[in-house]
């Protein structure tokens, strides 16, 4: 491929010599549209083939690159006419066989007498022998150095520190790093850097042409990683810069609405609270109120463990936009959690005049009329509602406040959308899965953050066991012993019905459906059971949970569907089969279903046998009941991708920059952010030309 056929890093590569259409299709499978777009397309590992190795010194299994010559070789046909080369190679040491299958045309580089390079794994047997090795012909005047290491010509395969790419079908490892190193003699030069000078050199990093050449082809292991630390911080600065700019045009916005925080509603709701606020709740309630009061909207994440009472929180807020003639929208992810809400506030301020609507899927077309025209000409109050009000038909009239609850359930986009239906109104996003700062200065960087750490006083801990199959009889005994104390519980499954299921894998898992039947059956025929899944219609499922509530049933045999949604503090056991179907998370948003009381609460794992991660994550679950120690474990243990919510941002598609290795460099590049947008909040100055432009490009 000619150099002077890649022009310039925003060329297409459907344009190079020897893409093509159908290498361009695979390219673009890979995300890689342009030449910019190779030159930062991160090998996913490393192979060091710098030092040669005597063929006396193989180890069976250790990975070695050795050179020899061809003493032997031909092809000859194995079981079911197979084709299969092979070879003998020899240096002053020993002989080594080598073997491969289906690749007949290697027979024409195997001549006797020819220098190879080799490397592979070797296997011990008669003779040590390599099968696949990779293939390197090595040219008369390629002599390596005298110590061995590192070179002969100019081979990118051998002789170094290979790249090893991700790659589709149709591309293979030798042809993608020709392309790279062509790409990299043409333009690696001409690649614009977006950090300023100082920085750079106050960290020690290569400038950005050489930090591309170090990434893909490393001349050792130190300038590969300084290489891949200051690529990663391009990437985090560029988030954090627009994620600081996102927040300052938040500030730069006036919101037309007038809060009054002390009046009536939040004087009704303060003398009905049966309980006083924990100072955790004090202090966040002290953050949002203050938010209210600003002429700017509200832009604030509200996380806080499981029952650590976020929604009393919530309608505090609720309760001020609303004595302040502003209309609130609740939007939650499942109707059993938009319910639970509606009962709540309903409860909560049943002295006072607040009309307070539920609008959800399951809502009749000529009652979802009538209240969408009432929420438009602004006589309903408060709408809680799932992602029903999203619908381009639900109009506010003076939508002042809006509340996105289990955020990480949601996207930026839907968030968005919602706020939109308002003029510039207070956004409030809140989760119960605890998120861990790494996290939280990426997927909510554009947020403030407010934490409730406390849990209301006088509730008994949980006690979690996790027990085999063959014990399964200890969480049945625990059961009944609960509900002859009056108490209730839950037994949860992670499928509704296994014959439904394809997968050979989930038929072997008990369902809810099923067991249901078998536990008011066989098990406990003597408590009243009663069984909730997300297939059920509205309808029935709102007389399940109610008679849950109200005590008419003892034992709610669910799917993950209880995860949210249900504050039945009469609950104090719970049995989760197939935990290792859940992520941590998931699990201990179900385990908060319990222990809502002051009495004492067992959750229960019954697994079979799994894997040692998996092993290793239910240990943590039962060692703690503390969601940011589990969220903390879970990254470090799964990384983001497994989190609710490292995925919300869509615009998020890291190529170099890794969350666990890069924690400290995400720190570094949101407090350079804050301090560059200080002294430049337009990024005016010539030296941040490129980061401006970076910045400005659709979708950052």
């Amino acid at each position: 491929m000619a150099v002077s056929q890649v022009a310039s890093p925003q060329r297409s590569l459907r344009y190079l010599k020897g893409v093509g259409p159908q290498r361009f299709a695979r390219l673009n499978q890979l995300g890689l549209d342009t030449v910019q777009d190779l030159c930062l397309y991160a090998p996913r590992r490393y192979e060091d083939r710098s030092h040669l190795a005597m063929i006396r010194e193989l180890r069976a299994g250790e990975w070695a690159v050795v050179r020899g010559t061809v003493l032997a070789a031909g092809v000859r046909r194995g079981r079911r006419r197979q084709t299969i080369v092979e070879a003998a190679v020899g240096d002053r040491s020993g002989v080594l066989r080598c073997l491969w299958f289906h690749q007949p045309y290697l027979a024409q580089q195997l001549k006797v007498g020819q220098d190879v390079v080799l490397y592979g794994q070797p296997e011990a047997g008669a003779r040590m022998q390599m099968i696949h090795p990779e293939l390197e012909r090595v040219e008369p005047d390629e002599e390596p150095s005298s110590d061995q290491a590192s070179s002969w010509g100019e081979s990118l395969h051998m002789g170094r520190i290979v790249p090893v790419y991700s790659l589709v079908g149709g591309l293979t490892q030798r042809w993608f790093r020709r392309l790279v190193a062509t790409v990299l003699e043409a333009v690696a030069d001409t690649l614009e850097d977006p950090l300023p000078v100082p920085l750079r050199e106050l960290h020690e990093w290569p400038e950005v042409s050489s930090a591309v050449r170090q990434l893909h082809f490393p001349p050792a292991w130190p300038a590969l990683e300084s290489a891949r630390q200051r690529l990663a911080f391009d990437e985090l600065l560029l988030l954090q810069l627009g994620l600081a700019q996102r927040r300052a045009r938040t500030v730069s916005v006036q919101k037309p609405q007038r809060y009054q925080l002390e009046g009536p509603c939040t004087q009704v709701l303060r003398q009905q609270l049966p309980f006083q606020l924990t100072s955790g709740q004090q202090r966040a309630l002290h953050d949002l109120l203050a938010d209210l009061a600003r002429p700017y909207p509200m832009s604030r994440l509200l996380q806080g463990d499981v029952g650590c009472g976020k929604t009393i929180v919530m309608l505090w807020l609720v309760a001020a936009a609303v004595q302040s003639d502003g209309q609130v929208a609740i939007m939650a992810p499942t109707e059993l959690l938009a319910e639970q809400h509606a009962r709540t506030a309903r409860h909560l301020f049943k002295s006072l005049d607040i009309s307070i609507t539920l609008l959800t899927h399951g809502v009749p077309a000529t009652q979802r009329h009538r209240l969408i025209t009432e929420v438009a000409a602004g006589r309903i109050n408060v709408v809680i509602g799932t992602q029903a009000l999203l619908q381009p038909d639900v109009t506010f009239r003076r939508l002042a406040l809006v509340i996105i609850d289990e955020q990480h359930k949601f996207g930026v986009v839907q968030r968005a959308q919602l706020a939109k239906k308002g003029a510039a109104p207070d956004v409030l996003v809140v989760t119960a899965t605890p998120i861990p700062r790494t996290l939280a200065l990426t997927v909510y960087g554009d947020l403030e953050i407010s934490t409730i750490p406390d849990q209301p006083p006088g509730r008994a801990p949980i006690i979690t066991r996790c027990v085999a199959e063959a014990q399964r009889e200890q969480a049945y005994a625990n059961v009944r012993e609960q509900l002859a104390r009056g108490r209730q519980g839950y037994v949860v499954y992670p499928l509704v019905d296994a014959a439904s299921e394809t997968s050979s894998a989930t038929k072997e898992l008990r369902a809810a459906t099923a067991m249901a039947k078998q536990l008011r059956d066989e098990i406990f025929p003597e408590c009243r059971i009663g069984l909730l899944h997300g297939q059920m219609r509205p309808k029935e499922k709102e007389r399940i949970m109610q008679a849950f509530v109200s005590g008419e049933i003892q034992l709610l045999v669910s799917t993950v569907i209880v995860e949210v949604g249900l504050d039945v503090p009469n609950a104090t056991v719970m049995v989760i089969e197939h935990p290792d179907r859940f992520g941590l998370a998931q699990l201990h948003q179900l385990r908060g279903r319990i222990g809502r009381s002051h009495d004492p609460a067992c959750c229960w794992l019954v697994t079979g046998e799994v894997d040692d991660d998996i092993g290793q994550r239910l240990r943590a679950f039962v060692q703690t009941t503390d969601g940011f120690v589990l969220a903390e474990h879970d990254l470090d243990q799964r990384g983001p991708g497994h989190l609710r919510g490292s995925q919300q941002h869509g615009w998020i598609r890291f190529r170099i920059a890794d969350f666990m290795k890069d924690r400290a460099l995400l720190e570094l590049a949101r407090d350079e952010a804050t301090r560059l947008l200080r002294h430049d909040p337009q990024l005016r100055n010539p030296e941040y030309r490129v980061l401006r432009q970076q910045l400005s490009r659709p979708g950052s």
